[in-house]
């Protein structure tokens, strides 16, 4: 039987797609989320934009928010459970800067995110001169966790996480699955057997391990 790791705890759906697969699956936290105490510019936002669950999570409840900019469906789901209205949503931070740029170029923006953040967004905001202000909401550590057993596959949802599995183990000839680009660059420093999800989600990645080991 092949031996999976997640790198992230699974919900009960998410659970349900490796059933029947054949597969044993182990599963653990390899990075810790919290919020930090950040200080709201207001308490009526007009754009803001969330790349993460954490930071929507963060700030709801807190803050009314006019037009929400979304990286990934999951963190646009969230938003809009909070009662924000999305305005636009994009699979990768690089892609909602792009959309940003050519169609609310005259607007402002509050950029929620976290201390590990990458520097798609801010960088190219920066550098076509739109007006915004970046607020930490959560931090992410590392939770590090030496396995003895190898696995045939390892799920990895971040580039956080890709650090933390490799700061006390090795992925030798283990397959790589990452939910998307970042995360797979990442994994590229430590192995060259990685597949990488057609849609960043958590559900892609494992159907990606489900159809790699059905084959």
């Amino acid at each position: 039987m092949k031996s999976i790791l997640s790198t992230k705890k699974l919900s009960t759906s998410q659970k349900q797609l490796f059933l029947n697969s054949g597969l044993s699956l182990v599963e653990y936290n390899a990075i810790n989320t919290e919020t930090t105490n950040f200080k709201l510019p207001s308490e009526n936002i007009k754009n803001a934009i969330f790349t993460s669950k954490n930071s929507v999570n963060a700030v709801s409840g807190k803050v009314q928010v006019k037009n929400c900019f979304c990286v990934g469906e999951k963190t646009a789901d969230l938003a809009n459970e909070s009662g924000f209205h999305i305005q636009e949503i994009a699979d990768y931070g690089k892609d909602l800067a792009e959309i940003i740029i050519q169609k609310y170029s005259e607007e402002n923006f509050n950029f929620f995110c976290g201390n590990k953040r990458r520097d798609d967004i801010p960088e190219i905001l920066k550098k076509n001169r739109i007006d915004f202000k970046e607020i930490e909401v959560y931090k992410t550590t590392l939770s590090p966790r030496a396995f003895s057993q190898e696995f045939d596959g390892i799920l990895f949802f971040s580039p956080s996480a890709v650090q933390s599995f490799t700061a006390k183990n090795q992925l030798n000839d283990t397959t790589a699955f990452c939910i998307g680009n970042t995360t797979a660059a990442e994994a590229r420093k430590h192995t060259n057997n990685i597949i990488t999800a057609t849609k960043p989600s958590i559900e892609n990645v494992i159907v990606q391990v489900v159809k790699y080991f059905k084959k």
